[in-house]
């Protein structure tokens, strides 16, 4: 079962399996109990040698849903140290900017997202960007609060999955999102 997203998100629902040697290498990264961006980096390093391909979802996951992006749970560590969705973003859909409240890792499974980074003026009224960054399959990166905040849109014309490994129990919380800001832009 899935969930669909607009711009807010919502609770994932879990779904499909996630592979066992995935889950052991995150695991042993998030074992070494380092700083938010060293288990970050670490994370991400394990998603990218055991990085999975799109065919993680079934068929008809892979599809998308008109309506918004869809997140699917494939796991939540029992003691919600991390979990691990596969989000699925059709043409045209994206998030709100939004940071977010743990550590994290994703890795794009295929497509290219293109992501828009911000930061929040020293007074805390508006959001300032920072860069765009455009990644492709393969593409594997980490954060780490503060300094998380993005927006990510589907600007191609083709289907966008990603798998995102989290620092949280999402199944718990029912969103990775810390804060959504609706605050205005200044020019770069």
């Amino acid at each position: 079962m899935t969930v669909t997203l607009t711009g807010a998100p919502a609770a994932p629902v879990p779904g499909p399996r996630c592979p066992q040697e995935l889950l052991a290498a995150i695991r042993g990264a998030v074992a070494q109990h380092g700083s938010w961006p060293q288990t970050a980096e670490l994370v991400g390093d394990q998603v990218r040698q055991h990085l999975p391909g799109p065919d993680i979802l079934g068929a008809r996951e892979r599809a998308g849903a008109p309506a918004g992006y869809q997140c699917h749970l494939l796991h939540t560590e029992p003691d919600g140290s991390f979990s691990v969705v596969v989000l699925v973003w059709r043409p045209g859909q994206a998030t709100t900017i939004h940071d977010h409240v743990a550590w994290g890792a994703f890795a794009v499974l295929q497509g290219t997202e293109h992501e828009e980074t911000f930061a929040l003026t020293p007074d805390g009224t508006a959001l300032r960007p920072l860069g765009r960054n455009q990644n492709r399959a393969g593409d594997v990166s980490a954060f780490a609060p503060p300094g998380d905040i993005h927006r990510i849109t589907n600007a191609g014309d083709d289907i966008v999955i990603q798998l995102h490994v989290y620092g949280t129990d999402v199944g718990r919380l029912g969103t990775s999102i810390r804060r959504l800001y609706d605050l205005p832009l200044l020019r770069a």
